[in-house]
């Protein structure tokens, strides 16, 4: 039990030291995503017990979505926040964003993908014009940007007048003990879903490393604000385990 645990701390220590440093993290994150690619979707089903789609379904509604709008599902994976959009809102353009070509091949094979149009792209030059999306999604991606406070502010710039921001992601719970609890489970979760669907207990290893790393719901608005957006502010999903961020452009 002993060498169980230094192993542990020991691959946790190797995770961190490469999300240490932006440069080092896009790649740990590319190489990751790709390596995991075909089988995310089944793991965002088993780790939320199917919960992401309500979850989605809500964040969607926040967006308020309508007729001509273009929106970017940014850090899209496999689109799957994008053809939930397409199909809240007929008429408006959904645009799937991701880095990883991997995630985006198993997206554009999804029977209802053609709704979706499908770009390659780093969160940390957007190749779009300033104000010219009405609204940024981004699911579980805030903690994969190599550096949040400037990929913020890039959506901030792309963001047309009165445009809103919403996030879904893995967030902080209450009360701390609480929380404590929530990373443990995380920990020992992770290694089994890694080891069972890619015998590597690596694979998503990575989810509650880069939560310890991440601002969190709270420090998300934070950053919303500091970078101009209004309105903003947060829902808790399962005493903070998840949350929803939001935030919109000034008009």
């Amino acid at each position: 039990m002993i060498l169980r645990a230094m192993a542990r701390e020991r691959m946790a220590t190797r995770i961190q030291g490469q999300i240490d440093v932006p440069a080092s993290k896009r790649r740990y994150v590319r190489t990751l995503f790709g390596r995991i690619a075909g089988r995310y979707d089944l793991t965002n089903d088993l780790m939320s017990m199917g919960r992401h789609r309500a979850w989605k379904r809500l964040a969607i509604g926040l967006a308020e979505i309508q007729s001509g709008h273009v929106v970017l599902d940014l850090a899209a994976g496999t689109g799957d926040f994008a053809i939930r959009a397409a199909q809240s809102a007929a008429g408006a353009t959904v645009i799937a964003a991701d880095l990883t070509w991997e995630m985006m091949i198993a997206g554009k094979n999804r029977r209802e993908a053609a709704a979706v149009a499908w770009t390659q792209c780093d969160a940390t030059y957007l190749p779009f014009p300033d104000r010219s999306i009405d609204r940024v999604l981004v699911g579980y991606g805030l903690r994969n940007f190599p550096d949040l406070d400037w990929c913020i502010g890039e959506i901030r710039r792309c963001l047309a007048p009165d445009g809103r921001l919403v996030s879904l992601d893995f967030g902080r719970a209450e009360p701390d003990w609480l929380d404590r609890w929530y990373l443990k489970y995380l920990d020992l979760s992770t290694s089994l879903a890694g080891w069972v669907l890619h015998r590597d207990v690596e694979s998503y290893r990575y989810i509650p490393e880069s939560l310890r790393q991440y601002p969190a719901q709270k420090g998300v608005t934070e950053l919303m604000q500091r970078h101009g957006f209004v309105r903003c502010g947060h829902i808790d999903l399962v005493f903070g385990a998840m949350a929803i961020n939001f935030g919109q452009a000034p008009g």
